[in-house]
């Protein structure tokens, strides 16, 4: 199976569409088709921030119901999922803006968008185990030997990455760089950390190219193993992305 992996969108529905036509994506009855029987997989964050949150949402909700792409869910995903569970979440950090488009909308239709995306995310893997095993994507990164695990510190470390349990002075927080250390046996494709460009290091990519933060919205082809990117149409924020000493 060929793959097109796209990073975190939050929301960013212009862009995506404009990354499904250079990636060959043709529209038919509203789904978008390739015709080298590709399949799309979204590595979580669809939402928060960006301007069409509910859009992105529906779409990979159709698409994921209609065989057409593979989702696995991000921590704004774990964090939509139980602000409609009536959990004690906080609405800030980027949920305020998908909040405020639920609530633009009228009673009936808010419960079928919370009833489609509780679907979507109580049927999906904590990460994506593909290609025989050789391809895992995973939103915020996996540790190699954590690979066939979903106890908590798993659920953790794929939501959130390597975390310290420190935070930076902007209050995000502090985590490893895990990617460093990992063998490469496998191809781990993730997002989560905002970074400027596509980083590839130990057959590891992230694809987080913060197109919210207006960067770029990146997919990876796999088995290409080829990043493609458009460029974000919203205000570049750098103090949002992370660099590496590689």
């Amino acid at each position: 199976m060929k793959y097109d992996i796209i990073g975190d969108i939050h929301g960013c529905y212009k862009e995506y569409c404009e990354l499904l036509l250079k990636l060959g994506y043709e529209w038919n009855n509203g789904l978008p088709i390739h015709n080298d029987s590709r399949k799309l997989v979204f590595l979580g964050d669809l939402m928060d921030r960006g301007p069409e949150s509910i859009k992105v949402m529906e779409h990979v909700y159709e698409l994921v119901k209609n065989d057409l792409a593979l989702y696995t869910p991000g921590n704004h995903c774990n964090k939509l999922y139980r602000y409609f569970l009536g959990r004690n979440v906080q609405i800030k950090h980027g949920l305020e803006t998908t909040v405020a488009e639920l609530k633009a909308l009228s009673k009936d239709r808010r419960q079928e968008i919370r009833d489609h995306f509780c679907d979507l995310y109580e049927n999906a893997p904590l990460y994506l185990h593909l290609d025989d095993g050789k391809l895992v994507v995973a939103h915020a990164g996996i540790r190699e030997d954590y690979v066939g695990q979903t106890h908590n510190k798993v659920k953790t470390f794929v939501l959130y990455g390597d975390i310290t349990g420190e935070t930076n002075p902007d209050g995000t927080p502090v985590r490893r760089d895990w990617a460093k250390k990992h063998s490469g046996r496998i191809t781990i494709v993730y997002g989560h950390t905002p970074v400027e460009e596509v980083r590839h290091i130990q057959n590891t990519w992230n694809i987080d190219t913060g197109c919210v933060f207006g960067g770029k919205l990146s997919a990876l082809k796999y088995p290409e193993l080829e990043s493609v990117s458009v460029p974000s149409s919203l205000p570049f924020v750098p103090e949002k992305f992370r660099s590496f000493d590689d």
